[in-house]
């Protein structure tokens, strides 16, 4: 079993309550839903411009929770397999107190992954954080350990990067991996179980499990696998489901009487499944040795998805398998085993539900079909950035930097664009101060101005990799490097 090292290396003292700040209590703000306070917010910075200070901080990918005077960050010390629960004070950035956990192995995900990528969350009273590689852990303010879960290590593709929510009495966590998938409701105080809701549908590589549970009066409601759910708060019962395919990656938002969910799958778009060729094209183009027949040393790369140019990740598609193609194992592909698998393909893109962008009526009961929901858009869904809402405009960005503005009363896209930003996107979109701010993972941060006017207002430079969605409290823009924490305002 996993040891825990246990210390607090410092704690704060005198802590000034600042009875003015709206806090920034878990991912995303607020129920996730990204909006900042109205205090006005800098539209130009970057490293030594318009900054207040500047830290570095250990290895991680969650975002800042805010309560008070603290910020809250989860980080990793891969080195020596420790995960680290660590406050910092919000109007210096100085160090304030470190709750340390020793484990013999941390989480495992895609080369993007880091086994601190989930975000606390906080109520004002404690603080609770989540590790793939150990469980739950509560904190009071000043770090001391409340209560814990333990937890066995997660194992998946992408890796375990959800975020707890707390909500009124209850603590809310939706872990999806091959070793177990549920979501769970714990007693915020005790640490003890209220209620377990097992979730039966397959687990699979292209499974990611991230997106965060937000709450719609007494409607918890999940973005899963294979699925959106409601549940009810007091007892876990199921209020409604969405069958879909997606990899329930980004977290949904409150839009009116609608839920609204990014759902994403990955050949959910043409330009995502590359064609196959067929077996005269394999012959002319690649039959080295005239006999007929595609050996391994013959076989182009190829690819069951694969993401265009301009929105790579660093593991950047599924590529095909030899032995795929391959079933008696002879080493050769012939013209009638090349003839299944581009039939098994065929078969298998006609069979997924479409993905896109999609909302459903809060007020559903029961089994929801394709008939009852409203599919608004079906082209530059984000794989992993949540959609945003304002004024009635749905906002979401994909990697590459492709934002697309969506009516949602009308149910039609208004514009796409550029915003500047390249590359994979990791962190999702925030507002504040009538602007919409959006990440690259290269440290791009482009400030638009809200509304159909497209207009760029600037394309901030972070010289550092950013996955990390930013925290806005108080007119202070919090963002997160892969090296440090920064602080932002006029």
């Amino acid at each position: 079993m996993p040891t825990r090292l246990f210390m607090v290396t410092a704690i704060l003292s005198g802590l000034t309550t600042l009875s003015s700040a709206a806090d920034w209590p878990q991912f995303r703000g607020a129920n996730s839903a990204g909006h900042a306070d109205s205090a006005a917010v800098a539209t130009d910075f970057g490293p030594g411009k318009n900054e207040r200070w500047n830290v570095p901080v250990a290895s991680g990918h969650s975002s800042p929770c805010i309560i008070d005077d603290q910020i809250i960050l989860t980080g990793a010390q891969k080195d020596i397999n420790e995960l680290q629960i660590f406050s910092l004070e919000r109007s210096s950035g100085k160090s304030g107190w470190v709750y340390r956990i020793k484990v013999p192995t941390l989480e495992q995900g895609h080369p993007s992954f880091n086994p601190a990528s989930s975000t606390a969350a906080s109520d004002g009273e404690r603080v609770v954080a989540y590790f793939g590689s150990y469980g739950v852990v509560c904190l009071d303010l000043e770090g001391m350990l409340l209560w814990e879960i333990r937890l066995p290590l997660t194992k998946s593709y992408s890796g375990n990067a959800v975020s707890p929510i707390i909500h009124d009495d209850k603590v809310i966590l939706y872990r999806g991996n091959y070793i177990d998938h549920y979501l769970l409701a714990i007693d915020k105080r005790t640490g003890r179980e209220i209620w377990k809701v097992e979730n039966p549908e397959r687990f699979t590589p292209n499974m990611a499990c991230a997106g965060v549970p937000i709450i719609h009066e007494n409607q918890l409601i999940v973005h899963a696998v294979r699925s959106i759910q409601s549940f009810n708060l007091e007892d876990g019962k199921l209020n409604w489901e969405l069958k879909c395919s997606t990899t329930a990656t980004s977290t949904p938002v409150i839009a009116g009487d609608e839920v609204v969910v990014a759902t994403w799958n990955q050949t959910g778009e043409e330009a995502l499944h590359p064609d196959f060729p067929t077996f005269d094209e394999l012959l002319a183009n690649n039959d080295k040795n005239g006999d007929k027949l595609i050996n391994r040393q013959e076989i182009p790369k190829l690819f069951y998805f694969h993401r265009s140019e301009g929105t790579e990740a660093p593991q950047n598609g599924y590529p095909f398998q030899f032995a795929h193609a391959d079933p008696n194992k002879d080493g050769q592909i012939a013209r009638d085993e090349w003839r299944r698998v581009l039939e098994k393909e065929k078969n298998r893109q006609q069979d997924y539900v479409e993905h896109g962008l999609i909302a459903i009526p809060l007020k559903s009961k029961g089994r929801v079909s394709e008939t009852d929901i409203r599919r608004i858009e079906t082209q530059g869904i984000p794989e992993v950035p949540s959609p945003i809402h304002a004024d009635g405009y749905i906002y979401m960005v994909k990697n590459g930097g492709l934002l697309t503005c969506v009516d949602l009363k009308q149910g039609k896209r208004l514009f796409r664009m550029r915003t500047g930003g390249s590359g994979t996107h990791y962190a999702s979109p925030v507002i504040a101060d009538g602007k919409l701010y959006t990440t690259s993972g290269d440290g791009k941060i482009t400030v638009l101005k809200l509304g159909t006017s497209r207009k760029v207002l600037a394309i901030n430079d972070m010289a550092d990799f950013v996955y990390a969605t930013p925290a806005i409290v108080d007119g202070v823009i919090y963002i997160r490097t892969h090296s440090k924490l920064y602080a932002f305002g006029d």
